[in-house]
């Protein structure tokens, strides 16, 4: 509703023609407001008093516009309010944080922390050697020596000044200021300019692989399958493979069911597939739960079976390799593997299997992963940015035109025949699915990728899951180039291939990318503002990085308004990458660490929809809830939850290099460089976030 103040005489007088101003209509949704005007109809546009009408309609009034004004300062105040209420719940989770005490020292069963101790300290004695620099420069910058005087002749510098003042503080200055230009500026300079290179190199291994992925869409290639006759397919349950589906599972308490449930709705013929439960659970309620599913599928006419292994050696490649040795197997072609929380569509099988056929030397076909909880919160848009690229662009250009990449361990369908020429499963390194994929490459096995086929899985919701992840998914790459590096030479391949393998993809993406990442950003930047004479150009530290952050978002484009965040995310998770990497290259005791990605087991749209579908058949959809195998769980004892209960902790590491950056932005801040100062400002909040585990999911 209008004030009443608002065009009186407009009012009385019945229309615009009084001159009382324009109405404005003010739609009050808190607690934003829009407002849109009316335009007055003019009777007659030709004559004199219909203009004089249409002029007076369109002023102005002063009260109108003031209100309008007091509206948009309200809106304003209210998002301020949003903003502070917003940083004081930051504040206070920083706080519960602190006073909780809880850092990442407390390692968990079977975790090692002698590499995080060591690289900790490390990082801590650089911020303590920073911070007093930090002050020494500080006092040089009051006293003017920083400055090199007009009046010196050409070549004296401040440091040929220092040594006529007198005082101990400034000869030690002075010395200072001789020992950075003669010893530390020229090493430093020597590691600077070596990772640009790097960076560069590895800029321009990105570029190809977006312009290969262009290509690849402009020209619509994609894998074909050979069309099958229709009779064929509708012959019966004999034209199709006999196809094993492997879940191996581990305290997989929250995902196990709605899994199982899309498995076994798969559109294949119920007598050409079986379906293993490979559970190595050590939780006997888990066990129990996941065993009571199998049996009600079994009921119902699935081929389902339930292995669980006591001893759980070699983690999952242990798990796989035990039930391939099933007497049974050598009945099957064909094997499908799925982690606990993928729920293929119905289709998945018939979408995937076609492109074997009439290729006898495709080893695997893998599919896309997509996400259920990508916008859960914003650590999995960031992790939705890296896997929309490493999907969309690296498996598809690598499968496309070179016939080979890392298996993704899950989503894939391999060829038995191909596993076992390989060698089958092996528990060497914790990437068993990235040592299984490059065996079959060195024996001539191609791989296909289908872009267009998607399964659905979850992405880690906390800082903590997903910095495991990364730590297992970052060391085995290396331990497995130590080990299969002589058999790569020895191969029967191509040189180019042997090339692609060594130096793209093992050293350059698994290697280079962690190592200059860490380097150049969080040793290199901060030491060159207390090393002035070793420079790190802007374009380096500001226009290549934009460029690159660019090409990674372009697969996920909805989240380009997280394209600085990224940039800050990916520097951050270096940290991490790079001590993976180093444990798994020495092959220290972190370098063997497996722990569970825990889930949250989040229900997909998938089935949500078959639930709806499927509501009044007889069979029971895997989401639906199972209240006998509640039930069951209530009458089984209870273990102490109280060592699983979940905290947010403290990351030493992340916070200790958030206050290094901090003291080098305020270092560049003396000697006035501008894009340095940013990016150190906010590359240190970035890690205090990390560090104060203020990202992902919050636990009270």
């Amino acid at each position: 509703m209008a004030p009443s103040f608002w065009g009186r005489e407009a009012r009385a007088g019945g229309g615009m023609g009084n001159g009382g101003g324009t109405p404005v209509v003010v739609k009050m949704e808190n607690p934003n407001w829009s407002i849109s005007e009316v335009e007055p109809e003019m009777g007659d546009t030709g004559s004199p008093a219909g203009l004089a009408a249409g002029k007076a309609g369109r002023g102005k009034n002063a009260r109108q516009i003031t209100w309008v004004l007091l509206l948009k300062a309200h809106r304003a105040a209210g998002r301020l309010t949003g903003a502070a209420s917003a940083a004081l719940a930051v504040a206070a989770a920083a706080r519960r944080r602190v006073a909780a005490g809880r850092t990442d020292s407390d390692a968990a069963p079977g975790e090692s922390t002698a590499l995080r101790t060591r690289s900790y300290l490390f990082i801590r004695a650089f911020l303590v050697l920073s911070v007093l620099l930090l002050a020494v420069e500080v006092a040089a910058y009051v006293q003017g020596w920083h400055l090199q005087m007009p009046e010196m002749p050409a070549g004296f510098t401040a440091e040929d000044g220092l040594v006529a003042i007198d005082g101990l503080f400034a000869a030690a200055y002075a010395g200072w200021m001789r020992v950075r230009l003669q010893y530390l500026a020229p090493p430093l300079q020597f590691l600077t300019n070596s990772c640009v290179v790097l960076f560069l190199i590895q800029s321009v291994d990105r570029l190809v692989l977006c312009l290969g992925c262009l290509w690849i869409k402009l020209r619509g290639i994609k894998p074909v399958p050979i069309a099958a006759d229709k009779d064929d397919v509708e012959g019966g349950a004999d034209d199709f493979p006999m196809v094993l589906v492997q879940m191996p599972m581990c305290n997989e308490r929250e995902v196990y069911q709605q899994s199982i449930g899309a498995i076994c709705n798969l559109d294949w013929p119920r007598s050409n597939f079986l379906v293993q439960v490979l559970d190595d659970s050590d939780d006997a309620t888990t066990s129990a739960l996941i065993k009571e599913e199998v049996e009600k599928w079994q009921r119902e006419g699935v081929h389902i079976v339930y292995r669980h292994r006591v001893i759980r050696d070699g983690y999952k490649a242990g798990n796989l390799k035990s039930a391939m040795n099933c007497s049974y197997v050598k009945d099957y072609e064909y094997v499908v593997i799925f982690d606990a929380d993928f729920q293929p569509q119905a289709d998945f099988l018939k979408r995937a299997m076609p492109h074997f056929k009439g290729k006898e030397d495709v080893g695997l076909v893998q599919a896309r992963w997509s996400f259920v909880n990508n916008d859960e919160n914003l650590l999995t848009r960031l992790q939705n940015i890296n896997l929309c690229f490493h999907f969309e662009v690296e498996q598809q250009v690598n499968g496309t035109f070179l016939n080979f990449f890392g298996f993704n361990g899950t989503a894939g369908v391999w060829r038995i025949k191909a596993l076992e020429d390989s060698g089958g499963w092996m528990e060497r390194t914790t990437v068993e699915d990235m040592d299984i994929a490059v065996r079959a490459h060195l024996k001539g096995w191609k791989f296909l990728y289908l872009n267009d086929v998607e399964c659905q899985c979850e992405l880690p919701e906390s800082y903590e899951a997903y910095r495991k992840q990364q730590h297992r998914w970052h060391s085995g790459p290396m331990q497995l180039f130590r080990l299969c590096f002589v058999d790569i030479i020895k191969s029967k391949i191509g040189f180019w291939k042997k090339c692609n393998l060594i130096f793209l993809f093992f050293l350059l993406r698994k290697l280079i990318l962690p190592f200059y990442s860490f380097t150049l950003f969080c040793v290199i930047l901060p030491m060159t503002m207390f090393v002035p004479e070793a420079e790190l150009p802007a374009w380096v530290v500001c226009y290549i990085p934009v460029t690159m952050s660019i090409l990674s978002i372009l697969p996920a484009p909805k989240s380009f308004p997280f394209i600085v965040p990224y940039l800050l995310f990916e520097n951050t998770m270096s940290v991490t990458k790079f001590n993976a990497m180093v444990s798994g290259l020495f092959q220290l005791g972190s370098a063997y660490e497996w722990v569970v990605t825990k889930k949250s087991g989040r229900s997909s749209e998938g089935d949500l929809v078959a639930l709806v579908e499927k509501h009044s058949a007889p069979q029971r959809v895997g989401s639906a809830p199972n209240l006998d195998a509640l039930a069951k769980e209530e009458s089984l004892p209870k273990k102490d939850t109280k060592k699983k209960q979940k905290h947010n902790r403290i990351y030493r590491k992340e916070l200790a290099l958030s206050f290094l950056l901090l003291t080098a932005a305020a270092r560049s801040v003396l000697s006035a460089q501008g894009v340095h100062f940013y990016f150190l400002l906010f590359q240190g909040i970035s890690f205090l976030v990390m560090g104060l585990d203020l990202i992902g999911e919050q636990v009270e």
